[in-house]
């Protein structure tokens, strides 16, 4: 059996803690205040000078670099909501004020500021044109007007070419430059919060704050764009030239490129088990804003693949490859405020939370599931489940049957009572392939049935199930073993026709039936 550490739901977003990601423990390079702080440093001020063609040179680099402050309300894993200014740099690619950034600076900020080289007298506004958060890239317009811009570096990237990190670090308005080499032309870039084929590793010291800022040669062009680093092994990351210019005509026309429209970072639990992908925040009107995701929820599947299991973002950004941000998704998310597991689809069904006893004629009373919960599994780690913490003793091992071998988990605050009474909730889940075509949910929910009858208690009668990764049906029984017991039996099949599972949950008192609900919006299993 595997066991995660507990987290309630009321205290999630202090228990889970942002994963590291890569072996470098890399870190996104923005940086961000908190209410009411402020810097005030004066500003280095513009240089200027521009090659033949009307881009700068790399003595007027200043002039074309941006420091961007971001203004709104942020969900965190680790502090809750709060609103915040967080400062980030950019650059500007056009005459007419298009800039380039990271996702991770501007999504789902309230407002953006801009200032220009440095000069902290002149405050532009900014709009967000479109983003993607698997590149981690986003492309701002500015007010209109004339501005030195840059140009990109032509030929190849190559090992020990001399480069320069420009930027505003550590949120001071003061420009800066760092000088380095490349030490990887190109190497894959799978951190928490991007997933990438093609990030230039060099050693231009980059800071918090050198977010989205650029990467220049001796000339002053583009070779990429900054956007993590490593203090403990002073490793520095930006994204490719080539990765940028592949995307960047659509995203310089308004098209979001692998997106869905959040500021996503993945986050694991102590232990460096992934949990899902962190929504930091939503961008307004984005599809995940279409289908109901909120600041502070943790995407935990898509298309029945579990997220960030390994502390990065590539699951997700995969998911967006092989189906398309527009595509219909299913999805599964938790909402920590709530307590509550949603299911629905991006761009099709909405997001629903998953209240099987709440929707099943009132049987759940007015309990909530804020106590403390871990995730469990089986001894074979085939099924994983969330149950409360207090149903602590566990029983993982399998079950043969005439009808095959099951993967099974019983967790109970006493297995001996659960097992042997109606004193005591508790829960058990099997699940089979080789059972299928040899028994059908039906089988399992009237042999259920059958012997529930036999022991005094009172069916309210079958409803369907389906959780958009099983389809069968759930019958809640009452009145159990002469002591009020209530019960809760469940059976269906995969939809994909590879197993069949049943889960049954004996409940005896509200806050039991609240966690009916967690259970059966947590399930899963995985062969």
């Amino acid at each position: 059996m595997t066991r995660f550490p507990s987290h309630s739901p009321s205290r999630a977003a202090a228990m889970l803690t942002l994963g590291a990601g890569t072996a470098l423990a890399l870190t996104a390079c923005s940086f961000s205040f908190g209410p009411g702080d402020g810097v005030s440093t004066p500003g280095a001020g513009g240089v200027t000078g521009a090659d033949a063609g009307g881009a700068v040179g790399f003595d007027a680099v200043q002039s074309a670099v941006l420091q961007i402050e971001a203004v709104g309300t942020f969900a965190d894993p680790e502090y809750g909501d709060y609103e915040a200014a967080g400062r980030g740099s950019g650059f500007i690619v056009t005459p007419d004020g298009l800039a380039v950034t990271n996702n991770h600076v501007v999504v789902g900020a309230g407002t953006l500021d801009v200032w220009v080289g440095g000069d902290t007298s002149t405050t532009l506004n900014a709009k967000v044109v479109a983003s993607s958060e698997c590149l981690d890239l986003a492309v701002i317009q500015l007010q209109k007007g004339d501005y030195p811009y840059f140009a990109w570096h032509e030929g190849e990237i190559t090992t020990a070419t001399d480069v320069y990190a420009a930027g505003f670090p550590l949120g001071d308005p003061t420009f800066t430059m760092t000088r380095g080499i490349v030490s990887k032309a190109s190497t894959p870039g799978e951190t928490p919060w991007a997933s990438l084929d093609s990030v230039i590793e060099h050693d231009a010291r980059i800071r918090s704050g050198n977010s989205g800022g650029p990467l220049v040669d001796a000339d002053g062009r583009l070779m990429g764009v900054n956007y993590a680093g490593s203090d403990l092994y002073d490793t520095n990351l930006a994204i490719h030239r080539d990765e940028v210019q592949a995307v960047l005509d659509e995203l310089e026309t308004g098209t979001d490129v692998l997106s869905l429209g959040i500021n996503a970072h993945a986050v694991t639990d102590d232990e460096g088990n992934g949990l899902g992908v962190w929504v930091s925040s939503v961008a307004a009107g984005s599809v995940a804003d279409a289908a109901g995701v909120e600041p502070g929820d943790l995407l935990t599947r898509m298309q029945g693949v579990t997220l960030a299991q390994d502390g990065t973002l590539s699951d997700y950004c995969d998911v967006l490859r092989t189906h398309g941000q527009d595509g219909v998704i299913d999805a599964e998310l938790y909402r920590p405020a709530e307590g509550i597991y949603y299911r629905g689809q991006f761009s099709g069904d909405p997001l629903e939370p998953v209240e099987v006893l709440g929707g099943a004629g009132g049987v759940a009373g007015g309990g909530s599931s804020t106590g403390s919960f871990e995730t469990v599994s089986d001894d074979s780690g085939t099924i994983w489940v969330e149950v409360p913490a207090a149903w602590n003793q566990i029983d993982g091992a399998p079950l043969d049957t005439d009808a095959g071998r099951w993967a099974t988990i019983v967790a109970a605050p006493s297995l001996d009572g659960f097992n042997n009474s109606w004193n005591t909730p508790g829960v058990a889940i099997s699940a089979s392939t080789e059972a299928v075509g040899m028994v059908s949910p039906d089988d399992l929910l009237q042999g259920s049935a059958d012997f529930l009858v036999g022991e005094g208690c009172t069916s309210l009668g079958r409803q369907p199930f389906a959780d958009g990764y099983h389809t069968g049906e759930f019958e809640v029984f009452d009145s159990c073993g002469g002591v009020g017991a209530r019960y809760l039996t469940l059976a269906a099949t995969s939809d994909d026709g590879s197993y069949v599972i049943t889960v049954n949950v004996q409940a005896n008192s509200d806050d039991d039936l609240a966690a009916v609900d967690r259970i059966l919006g947590s399930f899963i299993a995985e062969f």
